[in-house]
């Protein structure tokens, strides 16, 4: 649902950190699996699922690239319990996104989906967040392969598991279910100033229906 305005405020006056973190100076790499090559005549990134207008669209690299630049600063926090603070972020609003692709009225969640089938579930108000961005860049420069390149999700008020790297595509869900962290006992939504870490900490209406 995005961060209350009371607590983004208090995070503008002064920088905290959610419970149970750290502050890091620099950028860890971490991520499950191998730093997949990109090969930019076979990218290509889509949007389906439940669309507005029941259709599928995709973008080449260079279509993609196209698409309205802006920049966000925002936090990371790592479930591994690093955050770093401040950090500028460019690329896709996922708000523009949305604008672009609407999504069907009764579209409540998304998918993000990334190389080697890694997929992340949040509700469609958290991906719709003024500050999630669809990440090309940081500070100023290309995102590095190790940290997402091309492409990243940055959901700054979720944990980062929440904003894969490498992604592919978004696709648009009537009903929640669970990505492969969410499948794999982590929490499934994810906020940090809830500490909302592992599945067994879900309350009723946390997690999708069984």
């Amino acid at each position: 649902m995005g961060q209350p305005a009371e607590r983004a405020s208090r995070q503008a006056a002064e920088p905290e950190l959610p419970p149970g973190q750290r502050l890091q100076r620099g950028w860890p790499v971490t991520h499950y699996g191998p730093v997949p090559k990109f090969r930019p005549e076979r990218w290509e990134f889509r949007v389906f699922g439940a669309t507005a207008d029941g259709e599928k669209h995709c973008w080449t690299h260079d279509e993609f690239s196209a698409l309205p630049y802006d920049s966000v600063v925002a936090d990371l926090h790592c479930v591994t319990k690093f955050s770093m603070l401040g950090a500028e972020w460019g690329g896709l609003p996922a708000r523009k996104l949305l604008e672009i692709v609407p999504p069907a009225a009764n579209a409540t969640h998304v998918m993000v989906w990334a190389e080697y089938g890694f997929s992340s579930n949040m509700r469609m108000a958290d991906f719709a967040s003024e500050r999630s961005i669809l990440a090309t860049h940081k500070g100023g420069e290309l995102l590095t392969a190790e940290h997402g390149f091309p492409l990243r999700l940055v959901v700054p008020h979720l944990y980062a598991w929440k904003g894969p790297k490498w992604v592919r595509g978004v696709e648009y869900m009537t009903a929640d279910r669970r990505g492969f962290w969410e499948e794999r006992g982590y929490h499934n939504l994810g906020d940090p100033w809830l500490e909302q870490r592992y599945s067994y900490q879900e309350e009723p209406g946390d997690g999708p229906e069984l």
